[in-house]
């Protein structure tokens, strides 16, 4: 839990914009300053981590905004749950506006294992994703590999007392000691914020669960694993329906596997799901039970004389994610971010390369698994900049309007007292200047697989390891 909360520096460079940073750590304040960086917009950047040493459990595997923005959820190896609370803007500390401090933790996935299969099931948490705010209390669904829950999180700040058949303590009164009536009052206490399960959604996929999405309708999600994506309503948990299913009746003849699937913000009868192959299928519920035609494919032709042996794993799509809009989406391969337009299904109308330097390192690559990793992908409020993920502890952003693009590093190592946070660069060989850095001197260990812009302001939150960087427009 968080204990204890310390003040920092702060420092202003002008350039393209200012960054502020924080670090936070679960059990102590380690640090507070302020960096400044060349961004699209001026960041402040706080830094939340469970522990200094590594430990797998500690290990974030999930973040996710609520829809309002004022909450952040992160979920981790250990099956854990925490929720940052953003503080309320002040007038006199208007820099504070983007603080996020802990709100809630709690338990939610605990490891398991199926006796029929000898299978041990992780605790890890894969996906969290937040319902729309429609009463005081929010709910999240956390999903590991084989079950989905829903989790309320309320507060209370009162308690009532003076209860006729039970003690203050809990205990049940014996009845013959009851010889008065007494009326209940409510009392003010300490705020004390709950999470408490509400449905269990689970028994319904046969492989690992890797995406969730809430519909439009607020009454329905879906759950997808490598094969199939099943339809939920948020209260029904004993059956599902099979909306896609692209199992073979004989398994050799598998060609692809589901890699992502999201729902589409405002029409709640469309769904897109992509594929290992690179490709994007859009379906429509509305003309059938089972979507096994797809409505619109989405798909970039291969350049033969580019193909390679990698080719088909660097092609695999790890993240979806539509526009805020509903009018594109947005996909991850292991090299680059497309944004597809949802009229125009042959290409994408915009591709950024994310580390194209690596592509020289594949080989390399393969050999230590790191070809497989699933990289996310995120839009901002306006849908006019997004963000990715690399190695090194490197993020990338892109703005969509002036074509500008900026690489930089979420370290611990660069959060000291006035330090400059700079924009990185990776050098390919040659003489390396000064600022930059040496494409084999990259650490893979170190990388951002997850990460989520706040739905309405330039805040970015930054999974690093154990770490969590959250970023916020600087004010003067």
């Amino acid at each position: 839990n968080l204990r204890e909360i310390k003040g920092g520096a702060k420092a202003v460079q002008k350039c393209l914009g200012h960054v502020t940073v924080g670090a936070y750590d679960f059990s102590t304040i380690v640090h507070s300053c302020h960096l400044c960086a060349c961004l699209l917009a001026s960041l402040h950047i706080g830094i939340l981590t469970t522990e200094n040493v590594h430990v797998a459990a500690d290990i974030i595997s999930a973040v996710e905004f609520s829809v309002s923005g004022e909450l952040l959820a992160t979920g981790d190896k250990g099956g854990r749950v925490v929720i940052f609370q953003r503080e309320p803007e002040r007038k006199r500390r208007p820099y504070l506006r983007g603080e996020y401090n802990v709100y809630s933790t709690f338990q939610s996935h605990e490891p398991e294992f199926d006796f029929l299969k000898s299978l041990e099931i992780e605790e890890r948490i894969n996906k969290i994703r937040w319902l729309p705010h429609q009463n005081p209390a929010h709910f999240l669904l956390s999903t590991n590999d084989k079950t989905v829950k829903l989790w309320k999180i309320s507060e209370r700040d009162k308690r009532a007392e003076g209860y006729n058949l039970k003690e203050e303590d809990g205990r049940v009164r014996e009845p013959f000691r009851i010889t008065s009536l007494r009326v209940p009052v409510v009392l003010p206490m300490e705020l004390t914020v709950e999470a408490s399960l509400r449905r269990t959604f689970a028994n319904a996929h046969t492989y690992h669960i890797h995406s969730i999405s809430v519909n439009s309708d607020h009454e329905t999600y879906l759950s997808a694993d490598d094969l199939r994506i099943n339809l939920w309503h948020v209260e029904i948990t004993d059956r599902s329906f099979t909306i896609v299913d692209i199992k073979p009746a004989n398994m050799e003849e598998l060609t692809e596997v589901i890699t992502a699937a999201e729902f589409h913000p405002q029409q709640c009868h469309t769904l897109a799901y992509s594929s290992s192959k690179g490709s994007i299928r859009l379906c429509d519920m509305r003309a059938a039970a089972l979507c096994d035609n797809h409505a619109k494919f989405f798909g970039e032709p291969e350049d033969p004389g580019s193909r390679s042996f990698f080719s088909e794993i660097i092609s695999s799509i790890s993240d979806l994610k539509f526009s805020r809009s509903g009018r594109y989406m947005l996909t991850r391969d292991f090299l680059s971010v497309k944004v597809w337009d949802l009229h125009m299904e042959a290409r994408p109308v915009e591709t950024y390369q994310v580390h194209e330097y690596l592509r020289a390192k594949l080989c390399f690559l393969y050999e230590n698994d790191c070809i497989f990793d699933k990289f996310e992908c995120c839009w901002n409020g306006s849908d006019s900049a997004i963000m990715s993920g690399s190695y090194n502890n490197f993020f990338r952003l892109f703005d969509r309007n002036s074509q500008r693009d900026i690489t930089l590093e979420a370290s611990r190592d660069a959060n000291k007292p006035r330090a400059t946070l700079k924009p990185r660069r990776v050098s390919m060989g040659g003489k390396r200047q000064r600022d930059e850095v040496s494409v084999d001197s990259l650490d893979y260990s170190r990388k951002i697989l997850h990460s989520a812009w706040h739905p309405t302001d330039n805040i970015i939150a930054v999974a690093a390891s154990n770490s969590l960087y959250i970023f916020q427009d600087e004010v003067n």
